[in-house]
């Protein structure tokens, strides 16, 4: 060991960023895995019928705020009108 204080700080911070990288990577696994699942839900559910574009947007929508949605929904519907739609 070196008697210098910032060798060891050194190997300590290089120690702490490699465990920070791998964590990284293995949450970079784990949203790859979780990613292809959902492709496989989404395939499983086209094939028994369903609509995988409007599922998508059902899934989007659930995460929004309600309020936010009725807003969205009526100045679409005052665009629509004016457009004649």
């Amino acid at each position: 060991m070196s008697d210098n204080p910032s060798d060891e700080s050194y190997r300590v911070t290089a120690g702490e960023l490699r465990q920070f990288i791998e964590r990284i990577e293995r949450l970079e696994i784990e949203k790859k895995d979780i990613a292809d699942q959902q492709k496989e839900v989404m395939a499983e559910a086209k094939a028994r019928g369903y609509d995988t574009k409007v599922m998508r947007k059902l899934v989007a929508l659930r995460k929004r705020d309600k309020d936010d949605i009725a807003e969205e929904e009526a100045v679409l519907e005052m665009y629509k009108e004016a457009l004649g739609m």
